[in-house]
């Protein structure tokens, strides 16, 4: 989970420095370094989530492959999920009217 909470940091951050120089300055030497670095940032994010046995059926693995913010949203998914109550079968109250 440590690795996946890093790669989605710094696949989130990149793409930032991405987008901040291509409406800014347009130097190749910032596209150069950091789109390499996104993109593996990328590839990072999306195995660390097919590694976690938990991920299936949550929608994280899906989430984890949306370019840019896929990250951040499986690391929310996965939260999500952990916080939840495990579910159980469901229960009916009488109606006390």
């Amino acid at each position: 989970m440590r690795t996946l909470r890093f790669a989605a940091a710094a696949e989130a951050v990149s793409l930032t420095i991405l987008l901040l120089n291509l409406l800014t300055t347009h130097t190749e030497a910032v596209a150069s370094l950091v789109g390499p670095l996104h993109g593996t940032a990328y590839l990072v994010t999306v195995v660390a989530v097919w590694q976690i046995p938990d991920t299936r059926g949550t929608g994280a693995r899906w989430r984890a492959a949306v370019p840019g913010i896929g990250g951040l949203l499986a690391v929310r998914r996965l939260r999500h999920d952990r916080s939840a109550p495990p579910a159980g079968p469901a229960v009916r109250t009488a109606d006390p009217s």
